[in-house]
């Protein structure tokens, strides 16, 4: 019998850091916390758990790539009257902290829009520093195929943001007269 509450105060930390990493939302971390340990309970009903830190961290990293695709779904519907808006807008434009933060948030979107498999095994390597063989041990892959993934997730975000500039980057200096 697994003792919860000691599992969720051991490795709650870990899920909450792998979770927020990516979604970078106290509301959206939290549900995906809650989530992350009530999959962990529905596997712990059916088999041993050895490796609670890898298990947890896992399916952490999966729900909130789940959450970060579902948030992208939801961005692409109300993208016509978020440009109605900004179109609307006569703010000045964002500093260079602002368009570290755009950068940030095309990094997640376009994580989201990658390969599960590729998604989560760059996370885990890129965000949480595991190395291959751990990542390998993590989700039962050889290190070989662990190395393709992250090689193909690399690929796939290096052309989902090739178009990324900062909002700021085009636009010529102003100079005092």
């Amino acid at each position: 019998m697994v003792d919860w509450s000691q599992v969720v105060q051991q490795h709650g930390p870990l899920v909450w850091t792998t979770v927020y990493r990516l979604l970078r939302h106290d509301a959206d971390a939290a549900d995906c916390f809650q989530r992350t340990f009530l999959s962990a309970l529905v596997l712990a009903r059916t088999q041993t758990i050895h490796n609670w830190p890898g298990l947890l961290r896992r399916l952490g990293t999966a729900r909130a790539l789940e959450s970060l695709r579902q948030r992208l779904r939801q961005a692409h519907r109300l993208r016509p009257l978020l440009a109605e808006v900004t179109m609307s807008s006569s703010t000045p434009g964002p500093d260079q902290s602002a368009a570290v933060s755009e950068l940030g948030d095309q990094l997640r979107e376009a994580l989201a829009q990658l390969d599960a498999r590729q998604a989560q095994v760059f996370c885990l390597i890129c965000l949480d520093g595991l190395s291959y063989a751990e990542t390998a041990d993590q989700l039962g892959l050889t290190v070989s195929h662990v190395g393709v993934l992250l090689n193909r997730a690399r690929v796939g975000l290096r052309e989902r943001l090739r178009g990324h500039e900062p909002a700021d980057a085009g636009r010529p200096e102003e100079v005092e007269p």
